[in-house]
């Protein structure tokens, strides 16, 4: 605490950042570690794995198609209309495999000229309109198949060793997996600008990434800040990427700095806090505060930046397009996991976010935080697994039972059998025949 208060002093004085990440000298591959240069000077590191497999033909057969067509209106008070207008994706089931899919009822003409009528919606012009038609393949996800990889972001403060578990899990099995550093995180080389960590330029980094690294089929796999990326490049490359997670991501709101927000204090100041941050951290990102916990921030290099790229980073996160419209645009099935015990993301934005989608499933972890892949590995591994396994089935034309949005999950660890049993997230809104209209937050 006190060599935290000199640094910082010495820092205020001297006006030099404390703590600079700066990365490795060798930019050789080496123990599945590389070295990106996604621009001059700009370098990344990536943990890059290419497991030994065997190649196995795709599958022949017509697959599962899902088909979206949907108008999507926003008022300029912020209330959005999602209209179905042809043939709707129906609830899904990951336990079974099972999308039973049907046609779409027709609006009542009664009920449209009631609904014309309604002053909600009378005389208002909206601020704007979408229309999404397109139909998509989805298969299962098998880690022999040549053309499926695997890509891990991470959030702020964290870095690519945050997946470990996640990352030799899926190697054994056979995936390629693909997990950078952001910029000034990890080994990372730091820029000592704040532009350097806008949203647009860590994405456009994500960017330069997806490019060398893509396959046919991309799974991208994003916790906290990193799930923006994710929906940034499913919404930039609809036909590449196939399915998404996104674990305590929040919900489906335009990113906005806030003003009163600590992170806004200058960097000496936040260096002197630093100790401070990272308890509070531990705090809140953890369901249990132990030596265990202590041990995986210290061996996963969690929530170790630099107070000036911990601040630009934050005051960074401006991204108006990505409202409610925006990602209910994304017709890619996406699997939400949420740990109970977050403080960081409470469960109703990740509710509002499986409304918000066309195929999303929602899981809660109970024993779970906000770092929930460092707490309970094992039982983030199987849902990853069982979602990436998953392929809809289209043939059955009967309706389920109505399932709840959430849906607790066996504590962490469990495999198996027992594992926990992912269920799809239903938008608990008014619906008159395929029209849905979800008031403001």
């Amino acid at each position: 605490m006190l060599s935290g208060l000199l640094d910082g002093l010495l820092c205020c004085l001297t006006g030099r950042s404390a703590n600079v990440v700066c990365p490795l000298e060798t930019s050789e591959l080496a123990d599945g570690y590389e070295f990106v240069e996604v621009k001059p000077g700009r370098v990344l590191r990536v943990r890059h794995v290419v497991p030994e497999r065997p190649l196995v033909e795709e599958p022949r057969g017509p697959g599962a198609t899902v088909s979206c067509k949907r108008r999507i209106t926003l008022y300029r008070n912020g209330q959005m209309l999602i209209e179905n207008l042809g043939e709707r994706a129906g609830r899904a089931d990951l336990s079974n495999g099972q999308q039973p899919q049907g046609p779409q009822q027709q609006q009542d003409p009664q009920q449209q000229q009631q609904q014309q009528q309604d002053p909600r919606f009378r005389k208002r012009k909206p601020k704007r309109t979408v229309v999404v038609d397109c139909e998509r393949r989805i298969t299962a996800c098998k880690g022999t198949h040549a053309d499926v990889a695997l890509f891990f972001l991470h959030g702020v403060g964290g870095s690519l060793d945050i997946w470990g578990g996640q990352l030799d899990f899926f190697s054994q099995l056979g995936y390629e997996v693909i997990a950078p550093d952001l910029a000034g995180h990890g080994a990372s080389s730091a820029p000592q600008i704040a532009a350097a960590y806008t949203f647009y330029a860590l994405a456009e980094d994500m960017r330069v990434l997806f490019k060398r690294y893509a396959r046919k089929r991309n799974v991208l796999i994003g916790h906290s800040y990193g799930v923006s990326f994710c929906t940034f490049l499913a919404h930039e490359y609809p036909e590449q990427v196939h399915k998404v997670v996104m674990i305590n991501g929040g919900g489906p709101t335009a990113l906005e700095p806030s003003l009163c927000s600590i992170f806004n204090l200058p960097t000496c100041v936040l260096h002197c806090l630093s100790p401070i941050l990272a308890w509070s951290f531990l705090k809140a990102g953890f369901a249990q505060q132990g030596s265990r916990e202590r041990q995986l921030l210290k061996e996963n290099n969690a929530f170790n930046v630099s107070s000036f790229v911990l601040r630009a980073t934050m005051s960074g996160q401006y991204w108006p397009e990505g409202d409610e419209a925006y990602h209910a645009e994304l017709v890619v099935p996406v699997l939400l996991v949420h740990g109970m015990w977050d403080r960081f993301v409470p469960v109703e934005e990740d509710q509002r976010m499986a409304e918000i989608l066309l195929l999303a499933f929602l899981k809660v972890l109970d024993n779970g935080s906000h770092m929930i892949m460092m707490e309970c590995p094992e039982a983030v591994n199987t849902l990853l697994h069982e979602f990436l396994l998953w392929e809809p089935d289209t043939s059955s034309q009967r309706e389920p039972k109505a399932r709840p949005a959430t849906a607790k999950a066996a504590p962490c660890g469990g495999r198996g059998p027992e594992a926990p049993e992912v269920r799809p997230g239903t938008a608990r809104l008014a619906s008159t025949n395929g029209n849905t209209t979800r008031d403001p937050r």
